[in-house]
């Protein structure tokens, strides 16, 4: 059996924060509920569309759900979801902060309607504390949690992360508090809240910065570039190779030996160079005598010789290269999926157990495309009623 199997989950968010919480536990073995409103997820319109017109984000974030078009303003689309939320175990939703209390359908409320639901709600900076209420997005956020001063080079401008580390990591963290309060539910019946902020979820990937702030009395620079957070580290670098880039760096005493043994530059036998203080101390001329080994060789040969040495390095590795990196396929993290329709890309999953098969992803359905099915088969709702509510301008 799948870890899930059984699980119903609804799905009220959009973005990547509530969909990439959902589309784990879609892998997992839940069955996910995605709602939207009449005009869809605002990621089904970028205009980054596969060959049926659908944005690849929301493939990405949504393969593997049942897509339900639903008006929450109209009084009877708040009575349909009240009615899915009677059926359901889990309820995840990340909508602007104070919109399912304006619709009468906070936690409180549910969980008069289903005792045992689990609600999660996620948001920018939480139900309490000076920002609470704060509309917030994945860069807002970075720039809010110090992620943008403490990202790029100390003689450059803030930057924003590559990824969007802040909802992924919010919505990683969604799915423990959710697998959490499941298991707590099976001892005592009951359903909870579960609260998570974008800021607490990103907070702790500053522990190195942060820890690197206090112990120099504020002196070090926010922005490292490559180089350790704390500047706690040396070498710890990307260093420019004959065809590329290589990063690598010596955490202990004994990594910085072999490394020195293979390199061979005597000039890396200064004593200044001769403890973790000392490297940290003079990093520049570290790096520079290190750079002067790498740059004259191709990448992929620094790191044979690095990784026979049990150095720690890696290619710097483009977004083309990531696509067909043979170990990322093997993996299947990012899964090329053929069905009748043809060829398309999504997402699979990075948590696998060993007694759990992963559900494999169907596509991403169009919006309101299973309004019918999931209506009539988990509400018992008839043809007729479901028209009804057509009609009505609530599906």
């Amino acid at each position: 059996m799948t870890a899930l199997e059984g699980v119903k989950v609804i799905c009220l968010g959009q973005f990547y924060m509530a969909p990439y919480a959902t589309m784990l536990m879609a892998r997992l073995g839940a069955d996910v509920v995605k709602i939207e409103a009449p005009e869809g997820d605002p990621y089904r319109r970028l205009p980054t569309v596969d060959d049926e017109g659908m944005s690849v984000q929301f493939q990405f974030m949504n393969a593997g759900k049942r897509t339900v078009r639903l008006d929450l303003k109209h009084p009877a689309g708040q009575e349909v979801l009240r009615s899915l939320v009677r059926e359901s175990d889990v309820l995840v939703q990340n909508l602007s902060p104070g919109a399912m209390e304006r619709f009468g359908m906070g936690y409180e409320q549910l969980s008069q309607v289903n005792p045992r639901l689990i609600m999660a709600s996620g948001t920018g900076f939480g139900s309490f504390g000076p920002y609470a209420g704060e509309p917030a997005m994945d860069l807002t956020v970075q720039a809010r949690t110090a992620v943008m001063s403490t990202t790029g080079f100390d003689d450059g401008p803030p930057v924003r992360t590559g990824p969007s580390v802040v909802d992924i990591m919010a919505g990683t963290h969604m799915v423990a508090g959710v697998t959490a309060a499941l298991y707590q539910r099976t001892v005592t019946g009951r359903g909870q809240h579960v609260e998570v902020a974008l800021q607490d979820s990103v907070i702790p990937a500053l522990t190195s910065n942060i820890a690197g702030l206090l112990n120099s009395g504020g002196t070090i620079p926010e922005r490292t570039g490559n180089r350790h957070g704390g500047l706690a580290v040396v070498p710890y670098n990307a260093f420019r190779a004959s065809d590329g880039w290589i990063t690598l760096l010596a955490p202990t005493q004994a990594h910085w030996g072999r490394l020195c043994e293979l390199i061979g530059d005597p000039d890396l036998g200064d004593e200044r160079f001769a403890d973790m203080a000392g490297r940290c101390a003079n990093d520049v001329e570290v790096d520079a005598l290190i750079e002067r080994w790498t740059q004259q060789r191709p990448k992929d040969d620094l790191v044979k010789v690095l990784q026979a040495a049990r150095i720690p390095c890696a290619p710097v590795v483009t977004l083309p290269e990531l696509l067909e990196d043979p170990h990322v396929r093997e993996r299947g993290i990012i899964r090329r999926m053929t069905d009748e329709r043809g060829e398309w890309t999504t997402l699979g999953s990075p948590i696998l157990l060993s007694d759990s098969p992963i559900v494999e992803p169907v596509r991403a359905g169009g919006l309101g495309e299973h309004t019918d099915e999931v209506l009539t088969s988990l509400l018992g709702m008839s043809a007729d009623e479901v028209g009804k509510l057509r009609e009505d301008g609530v599906l």
